[in-house]
């Protein structure tokens, strides 16, 4: 996985049918995905991947912390996004602690939001812990809402 422009972080990782275009159409350094297959052969065109892309992020920064006035998105939340041919969505996502008061609700609230986006299938959302976040995975738009410069 590529390093994030902004912070020097590893970026969330997009991947489908074509993931580097849909990627830097949603402002990521070139993800990857390990074992990705041929794209030639993908049945999303890149076209279709890149706006489900963009609106499944765009739909992930309507996403809140409740303790945290920034979205989910820009504090670095969000690890990974593969859309399948099939238009299944998998989010992997990590919370700011194990101990989250939010950590039954923020999920949800993601899978909500991702399938509210038009044209995307099943959504599952799986919060990981590896590598655990820190707040050095935020972006600069996070850290100015936060005041942490």
């Amino acid at each position: 996985m590529m390093d994030d422009i902004k912070t020097g972080q590893p970026a969330p990782a997009v991947s489908g049918a074509s993931h580097e275009k849909a990627a830097n159409a949603a402002g990521f350094a070139e993800p990857t995905k390990a074992g990705a297959a041929d794209t030639s052969a993908s049945a999303l065109p890149a076209e279709e991947l890149a706006r489900l892309t963009d609106e499944i992020v765009t739909a992930l920064k309507t996403v809140y912390d409740p303790e945290i006035p920034a979205d989910i998105y820009e504090l670095g939340l969000i690890y990974r996004i593969d859309i399948a041919d099939d238009r299944a969505v998998k989010v992997d996502m990590t919370l700011t602690t194990p101990n989250c008061p939010s950590a039954q609700e923020l999920p949800l609230m993601v899978e909500n939001a991702v399938a509210s986006v038009a044209g995307v299938g099943p959504v599952k959302v799986d919060v990981v812990w590896d590598p655990p976040w820190d707040p050095s995975r935020m972006t600069d738009e996070a850290r100015l809402v936060l005041n942490m410069w």
